[in-house]
């Protein structure tokens, strides 16, 4: 990331910038059913699933340009950078990075939300296989 962070000040726009904000998504043990749970009954089914050993981890390519494209035309975003994993990743791995800059904060966190929402929700296919 700290290179990540030195190229993007050297980017035409960086004297735009007053916050770059990040996000860095790894795979964690606990299933997707245990922790996006809105109840105890499905807590309780997304922990009998075991702990998550590893993801298969896919995106959609050209959809992952429109959404940066898309981001890029928000109120104050002056920089995006993102990197997604593939293939079948192991607890702790790296899913995606995404690097936002923008002039100020509200505008930093409202286009990384965005856009880390985009990814997640429409953009990639992650399956779970358990211990």
């Amino acid at each position: 990331m700290d290179a990540w962070l030195n190229k993007a000040k050297q980017d035409p726009n960086a004297s735009m910038v007053g916050m770059y904000l990040t996000h860095n998504g790894i795979v964690r043990e606990t299933p997707r059913a245990q922790v996006r749970a809105t109840n105890a009954a499905e807590a309780a089914e997304g922990a009998a699933l075991g702990k998550v050993a590893t993801i298969d981890f896919s995106y959609n390519t050209d959809g992952l340009i429109e959404a940066v494209k898309a981001a890029r035309k928000l109120p104050g975003v002056f920089y995006i950078r993102v990197w997604l994993n593939e293939g079948t990743l192991k607890v702790g791995d790296s899913i995606m990075y995404v690097l936002i800059g923008a002039d100020i904060r509200p505008h930093a966190v409202d286009a990384l939300q965005q856009l880390v929402g985009v990814i997640k929700n429409d953009l990639v296919v992650e399956h779970e296989n358990y211990e």
